[in-house]
């Protein structure tokens, strides 16, 4: 391979990681590493599968119509469902194989699949805690939330995950093997490559991580000194707008839940890409570098369980049930929920309650 110029590369000496080897698809970790992290996955993407799918049937199964916020819930499972059976089976019949069978079309598909579904996941999350921040800090945005503006914001989500993924494929990036091998992602490494692949690389972590990370804190941290700064002055009002306000700031907690599992999952594996975009060739280890991409691929899983394990109606009072069933008749104050944690119990049969 010729060596180029400083102008076109930074790094002159600069050779893709995979091309340092013979087979860029063959794994470099042992066997069995490759076969715990195949079982690893394999768990992960049974799980997250029959979670995401069951919240998808349960919702769809509703007769009546979904209202805004459920619309957001069954957005996420449907990334969430979608990058469990798009991406999961490719790395666990590829580690069980001790190497990446599907060649370069399917690491180019698995790399679509992974960035789009994880995109759109924390995409829709950035909306969800827009969306709290609206109706807590300012209440009279509840006022007019309606099921259009909901389904507008869902085609936001898709056509910008879609436009982001798609950027590799057309030219402006691309996918690559992950270093040791038996996975694809984004081509990280292209930022000691050339100027494009820098303001790919930079372009991405602002657009797909920084910015929609940043929106979530702010939404957040402008939630709780709301809650602190009007806890006193909620104390004084009728003892429903006081039970409703409590459960919309614990349904608030729920929504950060969701948001941090995701945040958790995905750091440390941005973390290690900025250190391989950025830093000297070979500066993570490989076993390391597999760690948070195991961590990653479990983002999926965390969403239903935290719909299963919130169960609203233990987290209220039956003076506020009374509330919900009075909904109705009492406008001032206005519920939500993620609709996956409300069971379907006969008693709350008639109680929907929007996050």
């Amino acid at each position: 391979m010729a060596v180029m110029t400083n102008e076109t590369w930074p790094h002159p000496f600069y050779v893709p990681h995979y091309l340092l080897r013979g087979d860029p698809f063959a794994s470099r970790l042992s066997k069995e590493a490759d076969i715990v992290a195949a079982f690893y996955i394999l768990i992960i993407g049974v799980l997250s599968a029959t979670g995401n799918g069951y919240v998808l049937y349960m919702t769809i199964k509703r007769k009546t119509k979904l209202k805004p916020p459920e619309l957001m819930t069954l957005n996420l499972a449907i990334f969430d469902f979608g990058i469990s059976v798009t991406g999961k089976p490719f790395f666990v019949v590829s580690s069980f194989s001790h190497r990446w069978l599907f060649g370069w079309e399917g690491c180019q598909f698995y790399g679509w699949a992974g960035f789009f579904f994880g995109c759109g996941s924390l995409t829709t999350m950035t909306m969800v805690s827009l969306d709290r921040y609206l109706k807590i800090c300012h209440l009279s945005y509840g006022t007019w939330l309606k099921r259009h503006h909901a389904f507008l914001c869902l085609v936001f989500v898709w056509m910008y995950a879609a436009f982001w993924a798609t950027m590799p494929i057309v030219g402006w990036g691309s996918y690559a093997p992950e270093p040791f091998g038996t996975s694809c992602t984004l081509n990280w490494w292209l930022a000691q490559s050339s100027v494009s692949g820098q303001s790919f690389v930079m372009s991405i972590l602002f657009f797909c991580l920084v910015l929609p990370t940043g929106i979530m804190v702010f939404s957040y941290v402008r939630i709780i000194f709301k809650v602190k700064s009007s806890a006193k002055e909620i104390s004084h009002f009728d003892a429903r707008v006081n039970n409703s306000q409590n459960l919309e700031i614990k349904l608030t907690k729920v929504a950060m839940l969701i948001c941090a599992g995701f945040l958790i999952a995905w750091i440390p594996y941005a973390v290690v890409s900025v250190v391989s975009a950025f830093g000297e060739p070979d500066s993570v280890p490989i076993p390391v570098s597999v760690i948070p991409t195991l961590l990653a691929k479990s983002s999926a899983m965390y969403n239903p369980i935290i719909y299963q394990l919130v169960d609203l109606k233990n987290s209220c009072s039956p003076s506020c049930w009374k509330v919900l069933e009075k909904r109705r008749h009492f406008r001032k104050s206005r519920l939500y929920t993620i609709s996956g944690s409300l069971k379907d119990k006969r008693e709350a049969k008639e109680a929907h309650v929007e996050m």
